[in-house]
């Protein structure tokens, strides 16, 4: 679906919210913090700016922020996890603007962490960033994950399969979705006005996923870390533009 000028400033808006959450969790972000304690602080955020919570309640999600930590990829419930020196934990959040959506994520490291954590998440960053790099018209939707899958698995790591980017607007989760990975085919042609959270996840060893009895958080099989790096972006005249960049 291609979104007017008002519906993207209403976009942008819930954009900078998310940017913002992110901030503010980054910047809390230290050994001996527990994951639910970084949920009080983006609750903040959506309450200072009057913004609702498009992960709180969905499908029954307990908070406003998923929070995986290590070899957890995504969908981690904040709880009494206390992060360790050497961790990398990853926030994915969102918001919600005059009934229109933002949704984004980053991985981070906890004190100081290892060459090879490091590296992962600078790899899976910068598969981000490749893909977006392809989000203008004369392109289709899958030379995004084409894109990802270059950068991830030329860095000799894998990239999962079974969790993918998507279109956002109105809902947090529309259609089509958004591989991180090249499908077999072009898939649709990108236009302006399209909007689109294309979010890597990007594993250190194997691509394979376990899913916890909890239903929800997502574990790498092999216990491997995991890096996830998302944005909201746009489909302009000009080029991308990335909604949940912080200002």
């Amino acid at each position: 679906m291609r979104r007017n000028a008002e519906e993207l400033a209403k976009m942008r808006r819930a954009g900078r919210v998310v940017a913002e959450m992110h901030e503010a969790t980054r910047a809390a972000i230290r050994p001996g913090v527990t994951t639910a304690d970084l949920d009080r602080v983006a609750r903040d955020v959506l309450d200072r700016r009057g913004a609702k919570s498009n992960f709180l309640n969905y499908h029954g999600f307990p908070a406003v922020i998923c929070a995986s930590p290590n070899d957890m990829i995504v969908h981690g419930i904040p709880g009494s996890y206390r992060l360790k020196e050497g961790d990398i934990i990853s926030i994915d959040c969102g918001a919600i603007v005059e009934g229109y959506h933002g949704d984004a994520a980053y991985t981070a490291g906890v004190g100081e962490i290892s060459p090879a954590a490091r590296r992962l998440l600078e790899i899976t960053e910068r598969s981000l960033h490749a893909g977006i790099a392809v989000m203008s018209e004369g392109h289709r939707l899958f030379d995004i994950g084409l894109e990802v899958q270059k950068v991830a698995e030329g860095a000799g790591f894998s990239v999962v399969r079974e969790y993918v980017g998507h279109a956002i607007g109105t809902a947090m989760h529309e259609e089509p979705q958004v591989p991180n990975y090249w499908p077999g085919r072009p898939g649709p042609k990108l236009k302006s006005g399209m909007v689109f959270a294309v979010e890597p996840m990007v594993n250190a060893g194997g691509a394979e996923t376990v899913l916890l009895e909890d239903g929800w958080g997502v574990v790498t099989a092999d216990g491997s870390l995991s890096a996830h790096f998302e944005h909201t972006i746009a489909i302009t005249d000009e080029g991308p533009e990335i909604f949940t960049l912080a200002a």
